[in-house]
Formats: C-alpha cells, structure tokens, sequence
C-alpha cells in the first residue's frame, strides 16, 4: 500500500496518499512510511503544528532514519522553533554525514537566527557533496551580497546558473549583485532573464527599476514599479521606491502619494514616513514634514535619518536650538553620520557660533575627507571670519559640491591659480554662480591685465552692455558663444586665490564701472525733473536663491518704515505678485519692470539715485562697483562677503550696511535706515545730477 501512497504523492494527488497513509496507520500505528509521508505531506499543505506531530512519531518510531530527522527540523522551522530546527539537522547529520540538504537546510535555519558566517560554512559543506546544489550556490551567493562581497557572491550565482539557466530567483539575486557592482548593463540583463522566465516577478521589475534610477532613468524606473504594482498591488517597497523617483523628478506632489499608498500596505513603514517627511519638506511644508518624521521615530526611535531630516525641517523654520537637539539625537544613533555633522555646522553658524560652526565641520571630514558639502561649509565659516588663506583655498570644492549648480568648465587648457606667468598670454575669465558675484569679482580683470596677459571676458549676457568698457578687457564675450582661442583659464571667483587676496590687498577701488552717459541721459529724461531726493529701491533677489526667504523683503514692510518725503524708485525688473500688489497702492514709487533690458540700465538709473537700498542681491554689487552710496541690507547671519560685525565693506567703499539685530527682524533696521535718512537728507532741496 505504502508503494501506492508514494506514487500519488509524487503526482501530487496529496490527497489520496494521505487517505492511503491513514488506512495503513489504523492497522499499523508505528508504521514510519506512513507516518513520514504524511508528516511531509502536512509540511506541503502549511498544517505545520500536525507535521511537527507526525514527523516526531516518525523519529521515534525510526531514530537512525537521517531523512525523517530532516523532515522534522523543516516542520520545526516552518513552526518558527530555529534552535530546535538547528539540533534536528545536526542529528540528522551526525546519522548521515554525507547529507547535503540537511547542511542546505540548517544553513536556512542558521540565516534566519541572523549567524551568516555559520550559514555560509554549512553551504559550503553542501557544495563539497553536491556540486550542482544550485541552492546551496544561491544561498552563498546570497550570504557573501550581504557581506558586500558582490564579485563573489557573483562567481556563486554563476555556478547556480550551471545547474539553473532560467532560475529566476538567481537572475534577480545576480543582477543585484551586478548593480552593487555598478555593472549596470549586465544587472539590467541578468533582470530581463529573470523576467523571461518568470514574467510575473514583481521583486524583478521593482529591482530592475531601481537600476535604472541609479542610471537616472527615472522615467523608464517609474514603468518599472508601475508594473511591478500590477503584478502585485500590494507590494510596499515598489510603492516607496516610486516615491523616491518621483521626489527625484521633482513631482513632489505624486511623491507624497506613493509613500502614502506604502504606507497603506504598511503602517509601519519607517523608511515610507520619514521620505514622506522630505517630500513635505520640498514642497515648503515644514511642519508637516515634521510629523512624518515624529511618526517615523514613534515606530522606530532610534532611526537616525528621522531625526537628521527633523533637524532640516527645524533650521528652515529658524527654530535653531531645537534643530540642533535633534542633530545631537542623530549622532547619538549614528556618531558617524558625516551631513548631521556638517548640518549641525550651518545651524550653530547661524546662531553666530562659527568657532564651534567649524568643529562640527572638522569632524565630518574627519570621518569623509572628500566630502564636498563639507569643505564648501568649511569655506564659508573661514572666510566669514577673514581666515582668506584657508577659506579661499577650500573655497575650490564648489565645484565637486553638485547642489550648488555649478559646472566646472571642461577645458583642455589649463586652470591658471596665479602660479605660471602670463606674459603675452591670452587667458579667458569666465563667470560663475550669479549676475552679482560676476560684478563683484570682475574688479580683478585689471589686475590679470596688468600681469602682461590679453583678457578675454565672458560673461552673462544681462552684463554684456555693463561690461563692454571694463579695463583691462580686450575682447568680451557672451556666455554660450564660440570662444575664440587662449592659453588659460580662470573662473572670476577663483582670482581672489590666484592674486592670494586677503583682508588688507581686496582690490577696492571707489568705482571700476561706470554708466553708459548716452543711457544716464535717457534715463534722466524718463524720471523727468527732479523736485524730491531720489532713492533706488531693491528689495529682493531670485525667489529660487536657497537663502531667498532670509534675504528678502516685502516691498509693503520696506515702505510702511521709510519716510514719506523722498521719491522711491524701484530698481527691481521682476516682481513678486504680493509686490506687484503694493506698487499699484503706491502710485508715488516708480516702476520700469521690462524697460529695464540689462544691467546698463539698471546701472544709468543707480547714477541718478541720491542712494541706493538694497537686500544682498546684485543690485548692491552693482551700486557698489559704480561707487554710488549704497545702503545694503542684511540678514541676522549674512553671506561671508559682508563678514562680521561691521558697517562698512571693505569691497565697496561707498556702501554702508545695516545688520539685523535679532534674526527675521526686519523691522528695527528699516527704522534705524529710515532715521538715517532723515539725518543726511532731512529736508533739504534736491542736488543737482
């Protein structure tokens, strides 16, 4: 009978070889055949508590019977009983010590208790019976990708592909390992054959995907996990990693909907809310971004990434002391984490707290030597506190800082840092970062000039017509035409270096542009007579300036604190709609929006202002640079240029600078400014331009 119960089993006619064992156990109680098969059979079908049951019977009824004690430790690790599980397989062994699915097996049971190397040891006994155990290959492979060992992790996948070709469960594991690898073609390939296989893997398609992210092929990634959630509707990761490349494309708004639709598959999803956090944060919407992360930490208090992202949401709501308590939970969870280091960094530079500003810097590069964000942060504190040797030399890692946008020039002349002489040489100056970092740093082409070179100068094509008589320019060019040929380059943000500037050498002369008088006298005539003094008036720069929301002024908060008697002239092209609302209440202040074409404009009506006010935006610069008094307004911790604690700028010997006293106010340094008005100008009848 026994024969017969075999034969259905290994049709897989499950039930009748359970009839037929039950029929020979009701004359036979301790038959082990009988009690074996069913014993399995309960395992097949998930009734694990009856396979347990059925399988110690059969032990007992046959204690050398290596294969029965096998049986037993799978039922006891389906059951969830490892150890248990773990002493089975070693008697089963100690029976048969040839028996390579017992090492198989024990090397699962030993995975799960997380004792990898001990797995990995039992795999490899398995292989030195069983060559062809792609299993065991798979499993190895496995364990060696977890230990970060991808090329050998690889040669096992390979040998399982010798046995397996279209093991489907290999090719994923394989093209992981490629990914690691960054072998991306390959990873791709090893995907795609997994899929011919097994058309329905989602874990393929979602894993596919994230190959292609890597790649930055986030359209192609997004059908990935789209198909992947077809297959399987459920599946959480394919959810949040969507939601990761959504975040990546900017779609901020469907982002969130995928973390949330994670989230619905698993509630405690922390990695789910705690990129939901950064999503909200993208959008502006701290506070909520907050209570992603509070929720992330409620599952999981220790997950250091919440708290550093926390701290991110708290600085931009200028809570400082508590986004710096949540820096320290950080590093108490990961004393490693260089950005929490360096994050800490910015938050205590802008509590004014540089020399510690500086140690928290130290210690991320410490732990990252080659850490851009960190040498760039560096930069800025030195130069911020007149360090110019240190602060300007690592002031060079912007370029390897991608956040910032900028792109270093791949030229196959060299970069020129003041060190080769450049006699009869041509050399090409070229701006970088913005229109008033251009006209800040343009002061030095004179100086280049005077070294014996011919300057070739390109520039933004707003400063074309502002720059087009500098000194020491021989020929200027628009950014984006064909330049013509040179020796050598320098960026203009570099010259500081190269001329080895400090406090004491910054080339400050009173003015080194000037207006074009042709445009001065149009302009003359457009403000028609004078009967008032004339104040220029910008205040605000790009709204995609990252300090935007600290540098900025609401043109209805600047006017409501200005005195009345004096003309307001707004030197601004752009407006901002909640702006564009105050100059249509204040018909008395003049706006020229697109009549200002370029900075020769701009620049011809700063020389008909008795004074210019301006945020920390390029008109300052370009009052400064035209020697007009300028009064420059800045926030409670300012950009490095304005340095610390002083009224006056050792770039622009006309411009006077008002400082917040405490940060986001505003509203005390357009009081003292508008005092300061009243005592230089009082009443009195307007000069002559």
């Amino acid at each position: 009978m026994m024969r017969q119960a075999a034969a259905a089993y290994e049709r897989r006619d499950w039930t009748e070889a359970e009839r037929i064992c039950r029929l020979t156990l009701s004359t036979e109680p301790a038959n082990f055949d009988a009690l074996n098969l069913l014993g399995i059979i309960a395992v097949q079908t998930r009734r694990t508590e009856e396979a347990v049951e059925l399988l110690s019977q059969a032990v007992a009824v046959n204690a050398g019977n290596a294969m029965a004690h096998s049986n037993l430790g799978a039922a006891l690790f389906n059951l969830g009983r490892l150890e248990k599980a773990l002493e089975i397989y070693d008697r089963a062994l100690a029976l048969q010590p040839d028996y390579a699915d017992a090492y198989t097996n024990g090397g699962l049971a030993l995975l799960a208790l997380k004792r990898s190397s001990v797995a990995l040891e039992k795999y490899q006994r398995a292989l030195a019976l069983r060559p062809d155990h792609a299993e065991a290959h798979k499993h190895c492979g496995n364990i060696l990708k977890d230990l970060g060992h991808y090329r050998d992790a690889l040669e096992c996948y390979e040998h399982a592909l010798m046995f397996r070709p279209d093991h489907p469960e290999v090719l994923l594991s394989r093209g992981n390992a490629l990914k690691h690898l960054r072998r991306y073609d390959e990873a791709l390939q090893s995907y795609d054959r997994a899929l011919s296989s097994l058309p329905a893997y989602a874990e393929a398609c979602s894993d596919r995907a994230n190959a292609l992210c890597e790649l930055g092929r986030y359209e192609e990634a997004l059908a990935g996990y789209d198909r992947a959630l077809n297959i399987r509707p459920e599946y959480a990761e394919a959810c949040y990693n969507r939601g990761n490349t959504l975040k990546e494309l900017r779609r901020f708004e469907e982002a969130l909907a995928s973390y949330d639709r994670a989230l619905a598959i698993r509630a405690d999803f922390v990695a789910a809310h705690t990129n939901r956090g950064v999503a909200l944060h993208d959008l502006g919407r701290y506070e909520e971004g907050l209570a992603s992360y509070d929720r992330a930490l409620a599952i999981r208090p220790d997950y250091a990434e919440a708290y550093y992202n926390r701290g991110l949401a708290l600085h931009d709501l200028n809570r400082y002391d508590e986004a710096l308590a949540s820096y320290e939970r950080t590093l108490a969870c990961a004393p490693d984490h260089a950005e929490a280091h360096t994050n800490r960094g910015l938050t205590r530079q802008v509590l004014r707290r540089y020399h510690e500003a500086l140690a928290s810097y130290e210690r991320a590069l410490t732990l990252r030597p080659d850490y851009a964000i960190g040498h760039w942060n560096r930069s800025l504190c030195r130069l911020m506190l007149g360090d110019f040797a240190r602060g300007l030399e690592e002031y060079e890692w912007r370029w390897k800082y991608q956040q910032l946008g900028n792109v270093e020039r791949d030229f196959p002349q060299p970069l020129w840092l003041g060190k080769e002489p450049l006699k009869d040489k041509t050399i090409l100056l070229h701006a970088e970062q913005g229109l008033g970092d251009a006209i800040q740093f343009c002061r030095y082409v004179a100086l280049v000039a005077a070294l014996g070179a011919r300057v070739i100068l390109e520039v933004y094509k707003p400063l074309v017509p502002l720059l087009k008589n500098l000194r020491g320019v021989s020929q200027l060019v628009e950014r984006g035409a064909a330049l013509p040929a040179f020796d050598c380059h320098c960026p203009l943000l570099s010259l500081p270096l190269a001329f080895k500037t400090d406090m004491d050498s910054i080339p400050a002369a009173r003015s080194y542009l000037a207006a074009d008088p042709i445009d001065v006298d149009k302009w003359r005539a457009r403000l028609g007579p004078k009967t008032r003094v004339r104040i220029g008036l910008a205040w605000s720069g790009s709204a995609r300036h990252k300090n935007d929301r600290n540098r900025s002024i609401a043109l209805a908060e600047l006017l409501a604190r200005l005195p009345t008697q004096y003309q307001y002239i707004s030197l601004q092209q752009e407006l901002r709609d909640a702006d564009r609302q105050t100059l249509a209440s204040h018909a008395g202040m003049l706006h020229f929006g697109d009549e200002l074409q370029d900075f020769a404009d701009t620049a011809a009506l700063c020389e008909l202002m008795d004074v210019v006010i301006s945020v920390d935006t390029s008109v300052a610069h370009l009052a400064g640079a035209l020697g007009k008094p300028v009064w420059i307004l800045l926030s409670y911790v300012s950009d490095w240029r304005w340095f610390l604690d002083r009224a006056d700028s050792p770039w622009y010997p006309s411009a006077t600078l008002y400082r917040q006293e405490r940060s986001g106010d505003w509203s005390a340094l357009i009081g003292r400014m508008g005092s300061d008005l009243a005592k230089q100008f009082g009443s009195q009848a307007p000069r002559t331009l």
